[in-house]
């Protein structure tokens, strides 16, 4: 019986082996010569500019094949250009990764019809870090605080990018669950561009940023106290922002501590990486295994801890998990969402 079985087995052993061979030579013969292409839903010079840039720089030596690989900027409309033309019109052969805003999820499950995509159709590779979602003030408006922002007499005007990103979706679900003086002002590029605005006194700062860009984009501003970092989105602070208080912490309802709850969940899981659906299965497995070990090689994490990038990566399947829970909260809070979010 041994034998047998034995004698059954290894031809069994050896045929997978020759069809991963294949599989493998055939993914290889693919990638070999061409062009990857990473679509950034960011302006240049931004968070999610600055982290993909880096990823492309070292993710080629882990595809076999070993493609080229550019990084090309797509904002507007809140990077809902940039989704839509993942989803819509990007080739579906594994040779384009676009890196856009996860929030534009909710907004297609709040139903709006700018959002030509169905988020759990897409293939993901994952993401770098959950990202600590900060409010930041400048010193020329006065507000160097919660507290000052909360005593505040006029709006405080914020910058975003437009509905489905942090700027201008939490910010506003803040101003219903907090009750901060504020004004989203919307329309902008990207971080890049509302950190300009922000500098020459046309806004007095944004929530639109994580505290992973914040210090690296900001630096030099935060250095010299020119802006200040006044409120943390997230649950749980963040270890390098003790005594910057939390949003949940000045929620006046119940409603509005579930609602900062979602806000902290949602728009902290913003930097991800997609491909368009339809991308064969084998091409997507390679893809989410060279993004791990790109996120994972030395060289790489160097390069990072230099740029003072914060590393803490979610996998494609953990992302895939996520997206597929947000579409599970509950109607009710979804149109609340809805509701306030479309309040003029």
């Amino acid at each position: 019986m041994t034998k047998k079985f034995g004698g059954f087995l290894l031809p069994v052993i050896t045929i997978l082996v020759l069809v991963n061979s294949a599989r493998a030579a055939s993914v290889e013969e693919f990638y070999k010569g061409k062009t990857l292409q990473f679509i950034v839903g960011g302006s240049a010079g931004g968070g999610y500019d600055t982290y993909t840039r880096l990823i492309g720089r070292h993710i080629g030596q882990y595809i076999p094949g070993k493609p080229a690989v550019v990084v090309q900027n797509m904002p507007g409309a809140g990077m809902l250009i940039a989704a839509n033309y993942i989803y819509n019109s990007a080739p579906r052969d594994g040779t384009v990764i676009g890196n856009w805003s996860g929030p534009l999820i909710m907004q297609h499950m709040m139903g709006n019809p700018a959002v030509l995509f169905e988020g759990r159709k897409f293939g993901w590779l994952g993401m770098p870090t959950a990202d600590a979602m900060v409010c930041m003030t400048t010193e020329r408006s006065g507000i160097r605080s919660a507290e000052d922002w909360r005593k505040a007499k006029a709006r405080v005007k914020l910058g975003g990018n437009g509905p489905g990103t942090p700027g201008t979706d939490d910010t506003k679900v803040l101003a219903a669950a907090a009750e901060f003086p504020l004004q989203v002002i919307e329309g902008y590029k990207g971080t890049a561009d509302i950190r300009i605005a922000a500098e020459t006194g046309e806004l007095d700062g944004s929530c639109t940023l994580s505290w992973q860009s914040a210090k690296v984009t900001w630096a030099n501003a935060l250095k010299a106290k020119q802006v200040h970092v006044v409120l943390q989105m997230m649950l749980e602070p963040h270890p390098e922002l003790k005594g910057v208080p939390l949003a949940v912490d000045f929620a006046k309802t119940d409603e509005g501590k579930k609602l900062l709850r979602i806000a902290s969940e949602v728009y902290g899981k913003q930097r991800l990486y997609s491909l368009p659906p339809g991308v064969p299965e084998q091409r997507l497995r390679v893809l989410q295994k060279a993004f791990r070990a790109t996120l994972k090689d030395p060289q790489f994490l160097a390069e990072a801890e230099k740029a003072k990038l914060e590393i803490d990566p979610i996998d494609g399947p953990g992302i895939e998990k996520m997206v597929n829970g947000l579409y599970e909260i509950e109607p009710a809070i979804v149109s609340r969402v809805k509701q306030i979010l479309e309040a003029k």
